[in-house]
């Protein structure tokens, strides 16, 4: 939408919007209580230890699958049905010629600043690095400086071999492609 068209719906449907805006606040409010909740049965429990020295790397993944567990089970999963049914039900309500004016989801460019997954990728290979060395209950305070540094290369050059070759066969390839041609 475009910026009058934008003033427009809100003084008309200002309402909806503070409605949705205020249901958002109270799921970030909830999702942060659940997280405190979560976090100091977790530690009753004994699912992990009361001093972060003594956290392993089964602790540490643990910890976070249990907790988006919870915070999807406790406030992901009714926030998005609520939120499709409320949307869904006022949005009926307007009346057809008024929807068809509003182009609230254009399609948008296929331009993207992009990832953000190489974190998770990373977090993800140096638990598998952790296990493989056998460290997967061990403190991670007693991880030393060399172990982290001499993982995360390793980790880099897995992922340069991963990436690497193919890219090589490919480029290889096109290159064969391009001399044949006349």
């Amino acid at each position: 939408m475009e910026g009058s068209e934008w003033k427009g719906f809100m003084r008309k449907h200002w309402t909806i919007v503070a409605v949705f805006v205020a249901a958002g606040i109270l799921a970030f409010v909830g999702a942060v209580y659940v997280f405190w909740w979560f976090a100091g049965n977790a530690q009753s429990t004994g699912l992990v230890p009361r001093t972060l020295s003594l956290w392993t790397m089964a602790n540490l993944v643990n910890f976070i699958l249990n907790a988006i567990f919870w915070e999807l089970l406790l406030i992901g999963i009714p926030v998005i049905v609520a939120g499709f049914l409320g949307w869904r039900l006022w949005w009926k309500r307007i009346p057809v010629d008024e929807r068809r004016g509003y182009r609230l989801f254009r399609k948008r460019s296929r331009t993207s600043r992009g990832g953000g997954g190489g974190g998770l990728l990373f977090f993800i290979a140096f638990c598998f690095k952790v296990y493989l060395d056998g460290n997967w209950n061990i403190p991670i305070a007693t991880f030393t400086l060399d172990y982290v540094v001499g993982s995360a290369i390793l980790i880099l050059e897995w992922g340069l071999i991963i990436i690497g070759i193919p890219v090589a066969v490919a480029v290889v390839l096109w290159m064969r492609y391009e001399m044949k041609k006349p």
